[in-house]
């Protein structure tokens, strides 16, 4: 047993918008308000149409996969959507499922024709040795399940609700939690590197690491990458929102950059150190980012994206001065390729 919670999200506040989520985040306010109208129906009435019968059942089923695959294709929500897909199939029956099967005597429709008649007519199949141990297996992995939903329970009941926590060593139940809670503004680190000597010299020039998904480059489009997912990038956006102190890894990022590894530099879309020497210095810059409005200015300079700069979000840093960073936390020192 899960206890989870809704996976929808503002479109411009997501981990990783995909176009689409550009376009319905400036659609009118009444879209607005029948998508969030939508929502709650969805997420607070539907779920008890499994009880009414079977035709009911099978429209919970249609209603949660029309959802999920609506909030796939307005956002890049990693596999999540689509793993909630799943657990709705069972609301469909043989007879709502029986068009995907040939009709041809002796295939598999035929054949569940045949058994349904003879359990129709009072006939049981023999009760043989693996039946009785399947038996025995399922009853008592079911009572194992319930045992251990105990505290999970408890903990949706709870007003100190706990995310992202499992109960048990087998981890079979767990309570999980896309996301907490979700911010109104969008805020971006970008990672900016120089070859100056001085970081503090205002004639330093800074040039942008971009990475493969997340926002960056005003001008390139928001990627498609649903049901792929750029783990990095996804982190990026929880460290925009926390400060580097609770996010260390993203100084070890930084020395990595440094030190241009091979396997680090995979994991971006550019790097502006390409073919020269590596950065002497890099920090970590903290931006307001915002959809442009289609049709406006800045969409007509080809503009995804409108960013003003909030402050630092972590000082210029060197690989010399890193080492005593790495070796407190006994990381391994990054090496120049």
């Amino acid at each position: 047993m899960d206890e989870g919670r809704s996976q929808h999200c503002p479109q411009p506040t997501q981990p990783v918008p995909n176009p689409i989520a550009y376009f319905m985040h400036r659609s009118p306010w009444w879209f607005h308000q029948f998508e969030t109208l939508f929502n709650h129906f969805i997420e607070l009435v539907v779920p008890f149409f499994i009880f009414l019968g079977r035709r009911m059942c099978v429209v919970h089923g249609v209603l949660q996969i029309l959802f999920q695959v609506l909030l796939i294709i307005s956002g890049n929500l990693s596999f999540l959507n689509w793993l909630t897909i799943v657990p709705s199939i069972a609301c469909f029956d043989d007879l709502s499922l029986g068009f995907l099967f040939s009709s041809r005597r002796g295939g598999v429709k035929d054949r569940v024709v045949q058994m349904q008649a003879r359990q129709a007519a009072g006939e049981q199949p023999p009760l043989g040795y693996g039946r009785c141990i399947r038996q025995v297996v399922n009853i008592s992995f079911g009572l194992l399940i319930a045992y251990l939903s105990v505290p999970v329970v408890l903990n949706l009941l709870s007003s100190r609700q706990v995310m992202n926590t499992s109960f048990n060593p087998l981890r079979i139940v767990n309570t999980y939690g896309a996301f907490g809670s979700i911010t109104k503004e969008r805020t971006e680190v970008i990672l900016q590197g120089t070859s100056s000597p001085d970081p503090n010299d205002p004639a330093a020039v800074w040039e942008e690491y971009d990475f493969k998904c997340k926002p960056g480059d005003l001008k390139r489009r928001p990627c498609f990458i649903t049901p792929y997912h750029y783990r990095l990038d996804w982190l990026m956006w929880f460290a925009a929102f926390q400060t580097y102190e609770q996010n260390e890894w993203i100084i070890h990022l930084a020395g990595k950059l440094l030190a241009q590894e091979e396997e680090t530099l995979s994991l971006m879309a550019t790097n502006p150190f390409a073919g020269r020497a590596p950065p002497r210095w890099i920090r970590g810059e903290h931006f307001k980012y915002k959809f442009s409005r289609p049709g406006g200015t800045h969409a007509g300079e080809g503009k995804w994206w409108i960013r003003k700069r909030i402050g630092a979000y972590f000082p210029p840093v060197n690989l010399q001065g890193l080492k005593k960073f790495y070796e407190d936390r006994s990381w391994p020192y990054p090496v120049r390729d």
